[in-house]
């Protein structure tokens, strides 16, 4: 049997790169499983046809995939139960939990009362420093 020979012209390809994602617990799990950005994708595709659920077409959810592990985007909840189910896993474990609504009041809330504490003691501030000038 004879060698099998490859003749290149240019330049030789490289292999691709490593699976990079971010460091949150959804890119995580993706390269853990060795899957890039694109297969998942396909596979959120597939799963929601064959549960006869509407999503995103394959381009935009190229980019939510992007913007759900870079944590610029949170899925809904549709693409939580769609990634969960996919990576067979909680969404808890996945980083996408929801926070409970009256939890973001509350530190909204905080902030809000943090602001007007600033505001009372700068505008006291300035009363002296006019005090003081006149």
């Amino acid at each position: 049997m004879s060698a099998l020979r490859v003749r290149v012209d240019g330049v030789v390809p490289r292999q691709p790169s490593e699976l990079q994602a971010a460091d949150t617990p959804l890119g995580r799990a993706r390269v853990a499983r060795g899957w890039s950005q694109d297969k998942v994708v396909r596979a959120l595709v597939l799963l929601a046809e064959h549960w006869g659920w509407q999503i995103a077409s394959e381009a935009s959810l190229r980019v939510y995939m992007s913007d759900w592990e870079r944590g610029v985007r949170r899925p809904n909840e549709t693409y939580r139960v769609l990634l969960s189910s996919l990576y067979r896993t909680t969404p808890a474990e996945l980083g996408l939990t929801v926070q409970r609504r009256e939890s973001a009041m509350d530190e909204l809330l905080a902030r809000v009362n943090d602001l007007a504490a600033v505001v009372e003691r700068l505008t006291t501030a300035l009363g002296t420093v006019r005090g003081a000038s006149a």
